[in-house]
């Protein structure tokens, strides 16, 4: 076999352990590849794209860099991969805009790179610089319709223009199902703001439809299956569990925030870390990656884990905040669906405290009606599919806290709003915190947000969204009556 076939053949071996899954032993694979060829640049990307998934997000990094170094085709889109991991994966934002920048110096047209620099500064709460980039992005390509939809939602909401530009947007002939959703959204949210209540909720409904269309059949909530796993978390966690696992001496103490969304999370984490000692880590996927992988199939793993395995996944998981958090002290993970999770929570951290944030259960509902979600999200697409969700979340809560109601805070988004201080000074001793003034100096906080809320949070405390349900009675009728509200 001549070296070129050599080569081609150990490619198509790396290649076919990629497609089946076996990430591992691709990576394996490339390694022995590279380490005899190490100018092949296509496949340093390949390598750096299988780590990544691996979360071995600094030995992606720098196939990354062997890549460019190689000499790839197409480097600007190395650097925009390297720059989603220095932002979605490290938490380092400055990193991240110089590689966008860098891809944007080598193609200055690279719409993703432009799209995700302007994501950038919408999460460090850079309005203007968004809407620049956004303007960019629309003179390169008038049919960005995406770049449109966000666009509009960081403008005046009685823009009867851009109303009318949304519009049109919409039943234009490019615009696909997905910038149909975007555009739907955004303009639910303006006529909404605008006090047009009926037209808002009829762009609501339409949005929702055009995000199901553009999942193609793979948005279904089945609600007998979520059902049968709010049973099986009940059954797999009966009774609280003595204590067993072991903290790493060390590392940050972990805070957890769940809910609903919509609930004021995002709110109660940016309180929270008003305190200094504090770092706000937004919605981390370490619980549902260790629920998907090493405690798989979850939650009837937890009838054979054993304790020294759960302290071994407790230490994994503090070390991984200790690196993304560097000298914090606390660190809170506000990923809301781990309300889920909250027997797996107490197993690993016996001594952890569980913020659970609440609001009003129709305000709730309608406000992610109105929330472009993630399609894997299906419940969020139905009114009524949102109830059925709503209700099965309230049935397990009502579990965790008979089991741990010492460690479980409800913390109230309607108390806060009305009651501030009392009820921030409430929640950070609950949470063994110090009381500092900066807790409710959120609304001109530089942090990084990187959630659905993130201009919300940078406004000071209001009443706007209290009561919001009473605008839609009508349409809420049915929900009101499913979930036994007034």
């Amino acid at each position: 076999m001549t070296p070129s076939e050599t080569v081609a053949a150990q490619v198509r071996e790396a290649q076919r352990l990629s497609a089946q899954g076996n990430l591992p032993q691709a990576v394996a694979a490339y390694q022995r590849l590279l380490a005899r060829w190490p100018q092949l640049a296509d496949c340093w990307y390949n390598l750096g794209r299988l780590q990544r998934q691996l979360r071995q997000f600094d030995a992606a990094l720098e196939s990354y860099a062997q890549a460019l170094r190689a000499g790839i085709s197409r480097p600007e889109e190395v650097h925009l991969n390297r720059g989603v991991i220095y932002s979605d994966c490290l938490r380092q934002d400055a990193a991240a805009e110089r590689e966008l920048r860098a891809a944007l110096a080598l193609n200055p047209n690279y719409l993703p790179a432009l799209q995700n620099l302007a994501n950038l500064h919408e999460d460090l709460g850079q309005r203007e610089a968004a809407r620049g980039v956004y303007e960019r992005m629309l003179k390169l390509e008038p049919h960005a319709f995406e770049a449109l939809a966000r666009y509009a939602r960081l403008s005046a909401s009685n823009d009867a223009a851009l109303i009318a530009r949304l519009q049109a947007a919409l039943t234009h002939p490019a615009a696909t199902a997905a910038d149909q959703a975007s555009l739907g959204f955004v303009l639910a949210g303006l006529h909404d703001a605008g006090g047009q209540y009926e037209i808002a909720f009829t762009a609501a409904t339409a949005a929702n439809r055009a995000s199901k269309l553009a999942a193609r059949g793979s948005a279904h909530y089945d609600r007998a299956a979520h059902e049968r796993l709010v049973d099986e978390l009940m059954q797999a966690f009966p009774h609280r569990r003595a204590p067993q696992a072991q903290v790493t001496a060390g590392t940050p103490r972990p805070l957890f925030i769940c809910g609903m969304f919509r609930s004021g999370s995002t709110l109660t984490e940016r309180l929270l870390a008003g305190n200094p000692t504090v770092a706000g880590g937004g919605e981390l996927d370490l619980l549902p990656q260790m629920v998907q992988g090493a405690l798989a199939p979850f939650p009837s793993s937890m009838a054979s884990v054993t304790p020294e395995r759960l302290a071994q996944l407790a230490g994994e998981y503090l070390q991984i905040i200790a690196r993304l958090f560097p000298g914090a002290t606390c660190v809170t993970d506000k990923r809301l669906d781990n309300f889920l999770y909250l027997g797996l929570i107490k197993a690993l951290f016996p001594e952890a405290r569980i913020v659970h944030t609440t609001r009003d259960a129709l305000d709730t509902c309608l406000s992610i009606f109105f929330l472009h979600l993630d399609q894997r999200m299906a419940y969020a697409l139905d009114l009524m599919d949102i109830g059925h969700y709503y209700r099965q979340y309230r049935r397990l809560m009502a579990h965790w806290q008979a089991l741990y109601g010492t460690d479980i805070l409800e913390f109230n988004y309607d108390t806060l709003v009305r009651e501030p201080r009392a009820a921030a000074q409430h929640l950070l001793s609950f949470c063994g915190l110090e009381w500092d003034e900066a807790c409710l100096e959120f609304a001109g906080r530089a942090a990084s947000v990187k959630t659905a809320s993130v201009w919300q949070v940078r406004e000071a405390l209001h009443s706007r969204s209290l009561g919001r349900a009473r605008h839609y009675a009508s349409q809420l009728a049915p929900l009101a009556q499913y979930l036994g509200e007034p």
